[in-house]
């Protein structure tokens, strides 16, 4: 079988200067001398912060509505569809008789990449991503935020669902049957 296409020519020789790679230790300095010369861009990190931009996705948190009950309802739903499988929760029987809540409900943000796929898939919008960037531990058991650490992190939201107006009101406008 024939070879098909046009043989490339390859340079035949280094040459001096090639061979002891002057060239290249130059250029690197040039690059060197050039950044040394230019304005500097330092920022003092605690006390500055660059803006985040609006779409910005941080650690996950869980919120409260506005009674200060948690929103979640342990659907299991942000679990399942966690691509590393970050969150673990644990379902118990709620004040109310009629709905269940998380008992346990811990965060992996050593395992956590910040997808917003939990977000995404809450039916109660119980979980968001927050603007929060950094997360400090000074161990892996640190790292594994809990139900009382997501709750601060998230705070209190309105809640655009109402569905403990049926159960507190006795009114079946609000989702009744």
């Amino acid at each position: 079988m024939p070879i098909a296409g046009v043989p490339v020519k390859r340079p035949s020789g280094k040459g001096f200067l090639r061979a002891t790679y002057l060239p290249s230790i130059l250029k690197g300095m040039w690059i060197t001398l050039r950044h040394m010369l230019r304005r500097k861009v330092t920022m003092q990190y605690p006390e500055q912060t660059w803006s985040l931009p609006d779409n910005y996705r941080g650690l996950p948190a869980l919120v409260r509505d506005d009674e200060g009950r948690v929103k979640c309802v342990a659907c299991f739903l942000c679990q399942y569809v966690c691509p590393p499988k970050a969150i673990r929760i644990e379902a118990q029987e709620i004040e109310t008789g009629v709905e269940k809540g998380p008992k346990l409900f811990d965060i992996n943000m050593l395992r956590c990449i910040m997808c917003g796929y939990c977000e995404e898939v809450c039916p109660e919008q119980a979980i968001f991503l927050t603007k929060e960037a950094t997360t400090v531990g000074l161990s892996r058991e640190e790292m594994i935020f809990h139900k009382d650490k997501l709750l601060d992190l998230g705070g209190v939201r309105p809640d655009p669902i109402k569905k403990w107006g049926r159960l507190i009101h006795g009114d079946r406008s609000h989702g009744g049957r």
